[in-house]
């Protein structure tokens, strides 16, 4: 992630996104470095992400299951996906160690 969660609530729509994965790898989006950024103001969820690829046939369903985790958490009443492709995604530098170990990335 890009940037950290800063507030509790923050943290709270963090750790029940944390849950969603990527369907083709099955490795958690969070673990895998797409979530870019999170952050709660009032009742509003605003998640920054991306995807593997920019044809990425599980995109749509990624984020809409973002979306659906999201307002698991109490006090979200909405929530707002950007998905961008700036910085691109990078397994190598963005994804966790856990991670690329599954993804056979070794350096």
């Amino acid at each position: 992630m890009i940037r950290d969660p800063e507030t509790e609530k923050e943290w709270e729509v963090f750790h029940s996104i944390r849950s969603v994965e990527d369907p083709e790898i099955g490795i958690s989006l969070v673990e895998l470095g797409l979530i870019y950024d999170v952050k709660v103001v009032g009742e509003t969820a605003e998640v920054t992400m991306t995807y593997t690829s920019l044809a990425c046939p599980a995109g749509p369903q990624m984020k809409q299951d973002i979306e659906n985790h999201a307002l698991r958490v109490d006090g979200i009443s909405e929530i707002i996906v950007h998905v961008v492709w700036n910085p691109k995604w990078d397994p190598r530098q963005m994804a966790s160690e856990e991670a690329k170990m599954q993804m056979g990335i070794f350096d």
